[in-house]
């Protein structure tokens, strides 16, 4: 039997903001090609998490590795560059652009490294770019409002179209911040089911989210955070009838 390569490893990381101990001996391993959940009552820890994941805050003790290197220290695009995208809790979009701009934008961005404007060579002609944005903004089921100004769609479909802004890029490791706030049951539903085609093409995904429903939905396996510490870890039906679980959630998990 294969050892599964494990593309993210969060190695013994301690996080402190003053005197609050926001992460306290975090070590989390993410096998490749999976979906992994992490999840916890507010104030557990998850986005702070992501946060030292991606380079936007640096952890006090221990390390990140992603497929092999240890990428603590580096600067958050330079993550982005090695494969790693995040899809933030609230949309982060260019409100002003259209739509398929907005795709358009980060896969100029991942083929050309560090981005710059080429004047002689129009946007308009960079057909591989439109129809790569066109492809993901169907996907996510926006494409019948390609040319409508981001700052015009409801708070939903601008979850969609950053979902189609990280998706553009082809990251190896995908982190998901409650990728469905905002939407409704039908729009969740449809992410679900978005989501799980993506992890049949083989898309390693870390999700943060409340909703049990998309939890349940997706997760291979799920980790559970409670006051900055990992109280359960294991497959989907193990850490429901946990215990610890039940009593961080008072009451338990449904």
């Amino acid at each position: 039997m294969p050892i599964p390569n494990i593309v993210l490893h969060v190695a013994d990381v301690h996080k402190s903001f003053g005197g609050l101990h926001a992460l306290s001996d975090v070590d989390l391993q993410v096998q490749e090609g999976t979906t992994h959940a992490i999840i916890g009552p507010n104030g557990a820890g998850k986005s702070t998490l992501l946060n030292v994941c991606i380079g936007r805050l640096a952890p006090d003790t221990g390390a990140v590795v992603f497929d092999g290197q240890v990428i603590t220290g580096k600067l958050p695009h330079e993550i982005n560059q090695m494969g790693v995208v995040r899809v933030f809790q609230t949309p982060e979009i260019f409100s002003d652009l259209s739509l398929l701009q907005n795709v358009m934008v980060p896969a100029f961005a991942k083929r050309d490294g560090s981005f710059r404007l080429n004047a002689i060579r129009p946007v308009s002609s960079e057909t591989g770019i439109r129809d790569e944005a066109l492809h993901w903004l169907d996907d996510v089921g926006l494409a019948d409002q390609r040319d409508a100004i981001a700052a015009s769609l409801s708070r939903g479909d601008k979850r969609r179209l950053e979902l189609a802004m990280g998706l553009v890029q082809k990251p190896r490791l995908l982190l998901l911040d409650e990728p469905t706030a905002g939407m409704s049951r039908h729009d969740t539903n449809s992410t679900i089911e978005l989501l799980k085609k993506i992890k049949g093409r083989g898309m390693t995904k870390v999700i943060i989210e409340h909703d049990m429903h998309v939890v349940f939905s997706l997760a291979d396996r799920i980790t559970v955070l409670a006051q900055g510490r990992i109280i359960a870890d294991g497959p989907p039906d193990e850490v429901r009838g946990n215990p610890k679980v039940q009593e961080a959630y008072l009451g338990g998990v449904h």
